[in-house]
C-alpha cells in the first residue's frame, strides 16, 4: 500500500505543478495585453505667459528709498516725540521694588487670588513666590501692573525707541500651567 500512496502523491504533485505553470503563463499573457491596450492620457501643458516689463512712471516724485524721504520721516517723528516726550518718561527718582531687578522673561504667573476684594497675582521668580498688586512695578523696563485677571497680568512698560525717545508698550505675563 505504501508504493501506491507514494505514486498517487507524485501524480497529484505533477498535476498541481502543471496547473500552476499554465495559469501563470495565462496571467503573464493577460498582463501583457492589458499593458499594450492601456494608453496614458496626459493633458498638454499650458503655454507660459509672456513677461512684459513696465517702466517706472513716477520719476518726478520723491523716491521712497531716498535720504530726503528718510529725513522727512525722522523730522515728523521727532516733532511728535518731542510733543509726547514730556508726557511719557520713567519715574527715575522713586525707590525700586524687588521685582524690578529681574527681566519679565524669567517671571512666571502661577496663580491669582483676591484679598479684600482686590486681585493679587502670584508671581514666581527663581523659586520664590511674590504677591503682586495693581500699581506694583515688574521687570527692568519700568513695567507697572495695569490689570490682573485670572489668566494674565498686564504691564505698561516704558522703553526707549531707536531714536532714544521714551515710548509706552504693553507686556503680559500669562498663567503658567505646571507640567508633570
Amino acid at each position: 500500500m505504501k508504493p501506491a500512496s507514494g505514486l498517487i502523491l507524485v501524480i497529484a504533485a505533477l498535476t498541481l505543478v502543471a496547473c500552476g505553470v499554465s495559469s501563470e503563463d495565462e496571467l503573464r499573457q493577460w498582463m501583457a495585453e492589458q499593458k499594450n491596450q492601456t494608453r496614458p492620457r496626459v493633458a498638454p501643458i499650458a503655454e507660459p505667459k509672456v513677461f512684459k516689463p513696465e517702466s517706472y512712471g513716477q520719476v518726478s516724485v520723491v523716491d521712497p528709498f531716498s535720504n530726503q524721504k528718510l529725513a522727512q520721516a525722522l523730522k515728523r517723528d521727532s516733532s511728535q516725540a518731542a510733543a509726547n516726550g514730556a508726557l511719557i518718561a520713567p519715574e527715575l527718582a522713586r525707590r525700586k521694588e524687588a521685582l524690578e531687578g529681574f527681566p519679565v522673561d524669567v517671571m512666571a504667573l502661577v496663580g491669582t487670588l483676591s484679598k479684600t476684594g482686590e486681585p493679587v497675582a502670584l508671581v514666581r521668580v527663581e523659586k520664590l513666590l511674590y504677591q503682586v498688586r495693581m500699581g506694583n512695578y515688574l521687570g527692568q523696563n519700568y513695567g507697572r501692573v495695569s490689570k490682573i485677571t485670572e489668566t494674565e497680568v498686564t504691564l505698561r512698560e516704558i522703553v526707549q525707541d531707536a531714536v532714544g525717545e521714551w515710548i509706552e508698550r504693553t507686556a503680559t505675563l500669562q498663567l503658567q500651567e505646571r507640567s508633570k
